[in-house]
């Protein structure tokens, strides 16, 4: 499990099994075409820690993580377009 930034072009969605807002936004990336790596806090400790890094101790999810290294909270399928250039 890593923290890095994804490859330009793709994002690292953080998220859970349950949460409807992850899967909202899956679906509008499956079919923009959009390519993202899918971590599950639940199964990833690291992961759950870094959530809460950039989320002011909360574990926040969808958490995002751009080539570029910066992360949003449950962005929408503009924002992430844009942040990737698309």
């Amino acid at each position: 499990m890593t923290t890095e930034a994804p490859a330009a072009g793709t994002i690292t969605m953080y998220s859970t099994t349950w949460c409807g807002y992850c899967q909202r936004l899956k679906t509008m990336l499956d079919r923009e075409g959009i390519g993202y790596t899918e971590v599950n806090i639940e199964e990833h400790p690291e992961a759950a820690a870094y959530v809460e890094e950039v989320n002011g101790g909360n574990q926040t999810v969808p958490t995002v993580v751009f080539p570029d290294g910066s992360a949003a909270t449950n962005p929408s399928l503009k924002d992430v377009k844009q942040r990737l250039g698309a």
